[in-house]
């Protein structure tokens, strides 16, 4: 007689996860429709901000990487020109896929979570929430960023969720690709890896998978770790210039920041996702983020970092938060509410976040008092044509030998762009700030110096130079407030060293 024998797999041999939701295409490709209607018709609402004239310039500069951040943004923006055409719109184009990427990663996290069709819908609309929608209208390095975050959180939630350890190279893909556009995905990882030693799985830390990943993102982000550490690891020396100039108020804004990442109406959503996940046994496996949020919370606080680097992880527990939400709604009274504070949220977040005032508009109510996002796009073609009115104002002979000095890459990637038309010797213009000092430098023939922004202190510039005149002032006409309004154009005259020891002074990371 033959006994049944019933097959127990090893221990070690990974289970498969529960059954996961059928995707919601339909709904999830409308949110991000219109995600992507919202920011293309206000895309070029006021200008370029100054980040992305920086990076337009860089773009024509390209290199395994800057002082000052990896090569992606600076190369995702020269493609967006030569594709796309020399324009804000054109430059703006990745800025929007990111955004319509973000509401559809935003649902694929909510079905891991086990949310359906519902609760996927309510995902994707955290894209139009304020900071999505602020980095969905303008390209900045926190753009791609925020993607990455979410694919890697993504990756890393099917394998463990689901037991399916392959996912773990997808993950360290994404990981090596995000090096190429900011290194702050190594924060992500590491505040995750000490939040699953505490809380577990700790098995995941010995998958072959998870290894190869990481083999997979080093070798994909080499180029770029390379640059750091042949250039002395320039972007340490970068943190801690921002850490000098801003780190204060870092530190006081890290806190409520928190809770306008996706918006004030919809923070119930956030830390329903946090409670989910510490509390709801289908969620084991994956608790460590939410003892990673902590853990990324302190290590901000402690770093003086900037509090918007907890938009990707915040993002994700919001996705998590729209799975309780599904089984919370279940009413029509219920799902009113829901819908009201989605569009409520919605409405908030594009006035704030998008161009959808005029700027006499703007003038009366201040919402570019609270947004620098927007007070950096005002101003730049007006400020452009002042520096030329100084310069077509010199003598011819010193017209000849003039060099344009800028103090910071906005102004300086302003002139890049607006100065050719205006008769403006692009191939004489300079700054000192971050990667700008180490491209060019003037020759000593520029004894006619063009200083803009800069000079405010004039005995300070009166001990490099022979003699110096502040001659105007930049004046965007409106009254709005911003880094660049009302700083002076100062013609200076015969430097007393020469350029290759002056330039040393010019040079500051911020």
């Amino acid at each position: 007689m033959t006994l049944p024998v019933t097959f127990r797999p090893p221990s070690d041999v990974p289970r498969p996860g529960p059954a996961v939701p059928a995707f919601a295409a339909a709904p999830v490709a409308l949110v991000a429709s219109v995600v992507a209607g919202l920011l293309a018709v206000t895309a070029d609402g006021y200008g370029y901000h100054r980040d992305e004239l920086y990076f337009r310039f860089l773009g024509f500069h390209p290199g395994w990487g800057y002082v000052d951040q990896p090569p992606g943004t600076p190369l995702l923006a020269r493609a967006a020109v030569e594709v796309f055409g020399d324009s804000v719109w054109g430059l703006r184009v990745p800025a929007v896929l990111a955004a319509v990427a973000v509401a559809v990663l935003l649902a694929l996290v909510a079905r891991e979570a086990g949310a359906g069709r519902f609760g996927q819908s309510v995902a994707a609309c955290g894209a139009a929430g304020t900071f999505v929608l602020l980095l969905g209208h303008v390209l900045l390095t926190a753009s791609v960023d925020m993607v990455i975050w979410l694919a890697v959180l993504l990756f890393a939630l099917r394998a463990l969720l689901r037991a399916e350890p392959r996912w773990w190279l997808a993950a360290g893909v994404a990981v090596g690709v995000g090096l190429w556009f900011k290194l702050l995905i190594v924060l992500l990882l590491a505040v995750l890896v000490a939040a699953v030693l505490v809380a577990g799985p700790r098995s995941a830390l010995r998958s072959p998978w998870l290894w190869a990943g990481a083999l997979a993102a080093l070798l994909i982000g080499l180029p770029n770790l390379v640059y750091q550490v042949a250039n002395g690891f320039p972007q340490l020396a970068m943190a801690d210039a921002l850490r000098a100039n801003k780190g204060a108020e870092a530190r006081v804004l890290l806190a409520p920041f928190q809770f306008v990442v996706v918006g004030l109406p919809l923070v119930p959503v956030v830390v329903a996702g946090l409670v989910a996940l510490l509390r709801r046994p289908a969620l084991r496996p994956v608790r460590a983020l939410a003892l990673g949020y902590g853990l990324l919370l302190v290590v901000l606080f402690a770093l003086a970092a900037q509090p918007y680097y907890t938009v990707g992880l915040v993002l994700a527990l919001y996705a998590i938060g729209a799975r309780v939400v599904e089984g919370w709604a279940t009413g029509a009274a219920r799902r009113a509410v829901l819908a009201a504070a989605l569009a409520l949220n919605t409405i908030g977040a594009v006035a704030f976040a998008l161009p959808v005032f005029p700027l006499s508009v703007q003038e009366r109510i201040g919402v570019a008092e609270v947004n620098q996002g927007t007070r950096d796009q005002i101003g730049w073609p007006a400020y452009t044509r002042q520096v030329a009115d100084v310069y077509a104002a010199l003598p011819p002979p010193d017209a000849a030998r003039a060099v344009i000095v800028t103090g910071n890459y906005g102004e300086h990637g302003a002139i890049h762009r607006y100065g050719p038309a205006l008769g403006l010797p692009v191939d004489r213009l300079y700054s000192g700030q971050n990667e700008l000092h180490r491209i060019a430098a003037p020759g000593e023939g520029g004894t006619v110096v063009v200083l803009v922004g800069l000079g405010e202190d004039g005995s300070v510039m009166r001990t490099w130079f022979a003699s110096c005149e502040t001659v105007a002032r930049l004046d965007h006409g409106l009254d709005i407030a911003n880094e660049e309004q009302g700083r002076p154009i100062t013609v200076c005259r015969q430097p007393r060293q020469p350029w290759s020891v002056l330039w040393q002074r010019f040079q500051h990371y911020d």
